[in-house]
């Protein structure tokens, strides 16, 4: 398998650490209100890295961190922790907010066909792995007090803006969105370990520290619990593009300091889904979430084909047009799935030869840097391809371990619902003009649909097949 690594800005060979075994590393949501469809995008395509991988044969740990305390409002170590500005917003308490807003993710998760990860942490359960960490930068000289909090000093490092070719004068107040003046900072570019109550008062969470009580940063829990699960070599970290810089820049930083060595081999980065405003976000526009598209009559697993229509390094444009074409193309798609089981012959078996040839093709796709638009075109070939509805739908169900589009059990749903209020009789002389049809015998298939007809039903070849339909 073929990935892009941000880190080197190349597609590479992918060669994990260990032998057929790969540690994986995912930046969970801060759970302070719903996930908007633009977050979700990125766990739909980490969801797919993932399950490619093991349908590609690897033993995969996949560890994902729940961000419940110490994330700011700002990139510049500034403004509220968004837990206590969310347990403010629903007069609750942050722990509250947490329990929701965690069950809520993963209810949408749950929606979407995304697998939920091996190792699930919360950063209030790793206080005490912070705490060591942070201890031991300070001992190596790469961490400092000032005004009671710790910062992490980049001066000491021989490289810090590893993901772009930023300038420190990038940095100067007001010239980046949302970087404001801490003047406890030594460099622009210093970020905060741990904060003490003598910046955050009225924060709730609060531990002990060899520092003062206090709570830690958000860059050092991603680090930490990486380390705790997965060890000290890991080799996909995966999160959204406006991850990279500051907090995936800061948790190589800190991670490479306190080990000595590389810490992380490849950088997985999924572009943005815009609005036609804009990057989408909680506070502009309208909210949109998996219960908003569902309280439209969107099935969540239609807005999962929207975006595996597009290469995961592009940025995708939402619009509701283009999740109405989805929509059309998904009912269409499981439509003649739903037609495949019909015409399935009980003698049918799986044919090898084209079963390998089409799996082939759709490996070479994912192989080819996650390439999901590519792995659909091959969905459609084999829809198309010359071989029985047996081999067929068995290559559909074998390609749905990685896509999880719920394609099988969408045709399964509508071959049910079409079929309930059709009366036997009406479906005995529906398989007795197939046959006829089959025989050339046209004269007796037009006699059988006159019949149906008489019984107040009309049947129609489509390209999909015979359809059913009252009158």
């Amino acid at each position: 398998m073929n990935i892009y690594n941000t880190l080197t800005h190349k597609i590479e060979k992918f060669i994990p650490n260990e032998p057929g075994k790969v540690s994986m590393y995912t930046c969970g949501p801060t759970v302070y209100h719903y996930a908007h469809i633009g977050n979700l995008r990125s766990y739909i395509m980490e969801d797919v890295l993932e399950k490619y991988l093991r349908y590609d044969g690897y033993d995969v740990k996949r560890v994902m961190n729940i961000t419940d305390v110490g994330h700011l409002t700002s990139d510049g170590d500034t403004g509220d922790d968004k837990m206590l500005k969310g347990a403010k917003r629903e007069h609750k308490t942050v722990m509250e907010i947490a329990k929701f807003y965690t069950d809520a993710f993963f209810e949408d998760c749950k929606k979407l066909n995304i697998k939920r990860p091996d190792v699930v942490e919360p950063a209030t359960g790793c206080i005490d792995d912070f705490i060591k960490v942070i201890s031991a930068l300070m001992d190596k000289g790469y961490a400092y007090e000032a005004g009671g909090n710790i910062y992490f000093d980049t001066s000491k490092l021989e490289e810090y803006y590893v993901f772009h070719n930023f300038n420190e004068e990038d940095l100067e107040v007001g010239v980046r969105e949302g970087v404001e003046e801490d003047t406890n900072k030594r460099n622009k570019a210093d970020f905060v370990l741990w904060f003490t109550k003598s910046k955050f008062d009225d924060q709730e969470l609060k531990w002990d520290s060899p520092w003062g009580v206090g709570y830690p940063g958000w860059h050092i829990e991603c680090s930490c619990i990486s380390m705790k699960h997965l060890g000290e070599k890991l080799d996909i970290h995966c999160g959204g593009i406006d991850n990279a810089f500051p907090h995936h820049t800061n948790e190589i930083a800190q991670s490479e300091a306190y080990l000595g060595h590389k810490w992380c081999n490849y950088w997985f980065h999924i572009l943005h889904l815009n609005t036609n405003s804009g990057k989408m976000s909680k506070s502009k526009g309208e909210f949109l979430t998996v219960s908003l598209l569902e309280s439209k009559g969107y099935d969540p697993l239609v807005y999962r084909f929207f975006c595996l229509q597009s290469h995961y390094r592009k940025s995708l444009v939402f619009t509701y047009e283009n999740l109405d074409n989805a929509k059309t193309a998904y009912n269409k798609l499981t439509a003649r799935i739903a037609q495949l089981m019909a015409d399935k012959k009980p003698d049918e078996v799986v044919e090898l030869a084209d079963f390998e040839k089409f799996k082939g093709s759709f490996k070479a796709a994912l192989d080819d840097d996650i390439n999901t638009s590519n792995a659909i075109t091959v969905l459609y070939d084999v829809l198309k391809a010359d071989t029985n509805n047996e081999t067929k739908l068995a290559l559909i169900e074998d390609f749905d371990k990685v896509l999880s589009l719920g394609l099988i059990e969408a045709a399964k749903k509508l071959s049910a619902d079409g079929e309930e209020d059709i009366p036997e009789e009406v479906k005995a002389l529906v398989e007795e003009r197939k046959a006829a049809r089959k025989a050339k015998d046209f004269t007796k298939a037009d006699e059988l649909r006159d019949k149906i007809g008489e019984l107040g039903y009309i049947v129609e070849e489509t390209r999909q097949g015979t359809k059913i339909k009252k009158k």
